[in-house]
């Protein structure tokens, strides 16, 4: 059987974290990439890195969050002399402002970056990869989606449905959409948007690299969704099927120790 994981990879937010950790996963399988971030010294410094492994590296200097940045996105996903066969739709960032506060802003700008881009640059790697009759595209939503914690849960709720209903529109097409739901990683992610993690059980805490290998692994069945770690599995069905009050009782515990 051909593998559905070859040929290049796009990956948003491919400097650091869980991006970094699938782009480095997919060079050791032999994929060129292209990695997608806003910091053009530190995509230099990955690109040379990810290069030494035998594979060509392209860099785009790119804020998703602006209407020129996922244009340009979606034009590189829409470029067929040079075309991209795996998506992975990384790029994103912590939201902890409260929904009722006076400044809507960082709603706003969140709205942009993990919504809109993640809907439009998946609309273009979909047609292109429609009209090649092969691809794959992997957003990464979140456990978090599947709890209340605020508007992160919310727009990664979106990105968990939106995911399962891009899959189920491309079936029959080559096309597969595999969507990842990880819950809290060890990476920069937190510390980013000043949230504090203290009082996280280290047994909760997930390596991007485990995170990756088991998603790849997904990619490569076909499979619509994977919640990596068994632990989070178990925690996922438990959200997905016990009694509502206790999954907002744990939403309020949850939000309560990150203040």
């Amino acid at each position: 059987m051909t593998a559905r994981l070859r040929g290049r990879a796009l990956v948003t937010g491919g400097t650091s974290g869980i991006g970094l950790a699938f782009a480095r996963r997919l060079a050791l399988r032999g994929l060129d990439l292209v990695l997608v971030a806003r910091d053009e010294g530190r995509l230099g410094t990955i690109a040379a890195e990810l290069g030494a492994l035998g594979v060509d590296v392209e860099t785009m200097v790119a804020d998703l969050s602006t209407r020129e940045g996922s244009d340009a996105v979606c034009g590189r996903l829409a470029d067929e002399d040079r075309p991209v066969e795996v998506y992975v739709a990384n790029a994103g960032h912590g939201l902890y402002t409260p929904l009722a506060a006076e400044d809507t802003a960082p709603h706003h700008a969140a709205i942009d970056l993990m919504v809109r881009a993640v809907l439009d640059t998946g609309a273009a790697a979909a047609r292109a990869m429609t009209a090649r009759g092969h691809g794959v595209i992997i957003p990464i939503g979140s456990i978090s989606g599947m709890i209340a914690t605020g508007h992160y849960s919310a727009i990664k709720a979106w990105t968990n449905s939106w995911a399962e209903s891009l899959a189920t529109e491309l079936e029959g097409t080559g096309v597969t959409v595999t969507c990842v739901l990880p819950g809290w990683v060890r990476t920069e992610f937190h510390q980013r948007a000043g949230m504090s993690t203290g009082k996280i059980p280290d047994a909760l805490w997930l390596d991007p690299d485990q995170v990756v290998v088991e998603s790849l692994d997904a990619a490569e069945q076909g499979d619509y969704r994977v919640v990596p770690s068994l632990r989070y599995k178990v925690i996922a069905f438990a959200a997905e099927r016990g009694p509502k009050a206790a999954v907002r009782a744990v939403s309020r515990i949850i939000q309560g120790g990150r203040r």
